[in-house]
């Protein structure tokens, strides 16, 4: 099969029915594909999932919910030990618990509230992060901020050279998969049968080549 640019990668992929309808209504978080999608969640599981299945980040983030610290100013002020304990299954768990809380205290610091973060910070600061790349950055921007930002991976490189694409950089990737969408923006309202706003589409695209890609194992 011929894949000439990404509206064509999004209408192939839409047709193996790969995520749960759509509705004109989409104002449901679950549409989002990432797991309680628009909300603090998405920042710390953007963390905890480098080099780590979903299925682990998922335990530890139960974790945090039952000890009712999932939130920016609980996670800035607790001892490092415990947030550790905490994250204990998740890959290199050490190491994400300081990231992790280190990024809340430099939240609180140059934006004083998650709130105002959500409203403010841009790529440039997430990239500042210790611990955050391009990928991480983006997820965190589209899925829990709602930015009109597409996320690229592994799981987009791998797919894009199967259809004989070589797009080394994570930039090219997102440019491609990016463009194809823009320019195409009255087919792909057409294709959904509605204007989807342009930052629900990035996250589902995403999320249809994520689940194509792990069915094809």
């Amino acid at each position: 099969m011929e894949i000439t640019e990404s509206f064509a990668l999004l209408e192939f992929l839409k047709s193996k029915e790969l995520l749960p309808k759509l509705e004109s209504h989409y104002e449901d978080k679950r549409h989002w594909w990432w797991p309680n999608a628009l909300s603090f969640e998405v920042v710390v599981g953007a963390i905890l999932v480098q080099n780590t299945r979903w299925e682990q980040v998922e335990i530890a983030l139960n974790v945090l919910k039952s000890k009712e610290v999932l939130s920016v100013e609980s996670l800035a002020k607790l001892p490092l030990e415990n947030l550790q304990e905490m994250l204990k299954n998740v890959g290199f768990f050490r190491q994400k618990a300081k990231r992790l809380q280190n990024l809340c205290c430099n939240i609180l610091r140059d934006f004083k509230s998650y709130a105002c973060f959500c409203e403010s910070v841009d790529r440039e600061w997430l990239l500042e992060q210790k611990g955050i790349g391009f990928e991480s950055a983006d997820a965190i921007l589209n899925y829990a901020l709602g930015r009109e930002v597409m996320v690229a991976d592994t799981y987009t490189y791998r797919l894009l050279k199967g259809f004989g694409y070589e797009l080394e950089s994570y930039e090219a990737m997102q440019e491609w998969l990016t463009q194809g969408l823009v320019e195409n923006y009255a087919k792909v309202c057409a294709l959904y049968g509605f204007r989807i706003p342009l930052n629900l589409l990035f996250a589902r695209f995403h999320g249809k080549i994520v689940e194509y890609s792990k069915g094809r194992k």
